[in-house]
């Protein structure tokens, strides 16, 4: 499923630019590529390796690392409405042209490595249900060999581009692997200003001749740059202002470190705890948990709320406390075992719903400010930065003018997770909301911030 069209006006490269893109941290790619001998592209159509990765593939040739680019699908369905061209002339036109590409990257190589293409030829618009043939694919290129991995995004608005981003981190984190997604619609239908993603990436400088190897291979892609005919249907689907994201000498990506856990494995993580021990933290008979809740409810600046989220509520005992201090409470957590005991734990409150989700992407319907008060109690380094930040501003949307986001958080090292709590707090603070209540410990710390605007009655 495709949630924008191509045909709207989007985010500008230049609004992008304007924001700081040029200024992001230097992908490190001394030490991705530091002992691979292969590249592996996952792309869900023709051209986007070209375009989110041309510059990647280059500076792997540079290096003597082989590439392969994995196409999932032919793309025949890029232009659904053609009268002129059938889906599977389409898909020959699209081969044909990923084959000038792979030709004009290799030609400006400084290496004898090369590049392969692989056509899985699954079809365009339907991998979410090829889950498993897909992973094992991708087990099957990346297993014994050491490689990197590239892919599209997971979360690019794209179902065929999400669903790779998230197989081929799940298949990284086995295997203990370097992943790297590009975004390619991600900036057309986001903002700069009020989707901070963006400013955890890392940024991959071309020269000269990536950035003019990159440039002829895209030129071979004219199915999508340049219109099939002149009749409807035959449109151009990159036009030049979507053209202009890719046309500049640089490349972003969304790194993930061998062994760096995030949101992707987070469910089953947590779902095995749950499991293995019911209370894996002691919730109910910790003296230090007690105390901690304790603070945190006197911490609440209102005695009632009408309505609050509380996000990660793990088996319900803070769940209750919260219950006695609102009207409507919706409690999330991803694991089905440990809301099965918190349903018992709330069982006598009325006005209480779990909910389970993988935050951020499985988000709650919530109509935008209609939240008094938002929980995110010690789940925040359990997020990769800009997961985290996609579910502040996801929180900063669903709460009310003059609403309050409540954060607590352990402060000591967290163990194979990319956040601390430290770091979790410094990303909400950029928002620069009031910061209403502070409390800190050698052990925790808690902030309650406000959301600009009048309060909510």
């Amino acid at each position: 499923m495709v949630t924008f069209s191509h045909l709207q006006q989007g985010t500008t490269a230049q609004t992008w630019r304007d924001c700081g893109i040029e200024a992001l941290e230097p992908l490190p790619l001394d030490r991705v590529f530091e002992s691979a001998h292969r590249l592996v592209v996952l792309a869900a159509h023709p051209d986007d390796e070209t375009l989110g990765a041309g510059g990647l593939v280059h500076e792997a040739l540079r290096r003597n690392i082989a590439v392969e680019i994995v196409l999932c699908t032919d793309g025949e369905s890029s232009h659904p409405n053609s009268r002129t061209c059938s889906a599977e002339q389409l898909a020959e036109v699209r081969a044909s042209e990923v084959a000038q590409a792979v030709q004009r990257l290799q030609r400006h190589r400084e290496s004898s490595t090369g590049i392969t293409v692989t056509r899985l030829g699954l079809p365009d618009g339907r991998l979410a249900e090829h889950r498993a043939e897909l992973r094992v694919a991708l087990l099957e290129r990346a297993r014994g060999s050491r490689c990197v991995l590239a892919s599209t995004y997971r979360a690019d608005a794209h179902a065929d581009h999400e669903v790779l981003g998230l197989i081929a981190a799940d298949v990284a984190q086995q295997l203990l692997l370097f992943h790297l997604e590009f975004p390619i619609w991600y900036w057309h239908w986001a903002s700069p200003l009020t989707d901070g993603r963006w400013r955890h990436w890392n940024r991959l400088e071309l020269d000269a001749a990536a950035f003019d190897a990159k440039r002829e291979a895209l030129s071979a892609h004219r199915s999508q740059i340049q219109p099939l005919s002149d009749q409807p249907g035959d449109e151009a689907l990159l036009g030049p202002e979507i053209m202009e994201h890719f046309l500049q000498p640089g490349e972003i990506f969304r790194l993930s470190r061998p062994g760096e856990k995030d949101t992707a494995m987070s469910a089953a993580v947590f779902e095995d705890l749950y499991r293995d021990k019911p209370d894996p933290w002691n919730y109910r008979d910790s003296g230090y948990e007690a105390r901690k809740r304790g603070i945190l409810l006197s911490s609440l600046i209102r005695e009632h709320y009408g309505t609050v989220l509380e996000l990660g509520c793990s088996i319900g005992i803070q769940t209750s406390a919260l219950a006695e201090r609102c009207s409507s409470l919706r409690a999330i957590d991803s694991s089905r075992t440990a809301l099965e005991q918190a349903q018992r734990e709330t069982a006598r409150f009325e006005h209480v719903q779990l909910e389970q989700r993988l935050l951020p992407g499985e988000w709650p319907q919530v109509d935008p400010g209609t939240m008094d008060l938002v929980v995110i109690s010690e789940i925040g380094y359990f997020f990769a930065a800009d997961e985290l930040e996609e579910m502040l501003g996801l929180c900063a949307s669903a709460l009310a003018p003059g609403g309050e986001l409540l954060l607590c958080h352990w402060l000591h090292p967290i163990e194979g997770w990319p956040l601390n709590g430290q770091a979790v707090h410094r990303i909400a603070h950029r928002r620069r909301w009031d910061r209403l209540v502070i409390h800190q410990e050698r052990d925790f710390l808690l902030e309650i911030l406000r959301k600009p605007g009048a309060l909510h009655e």
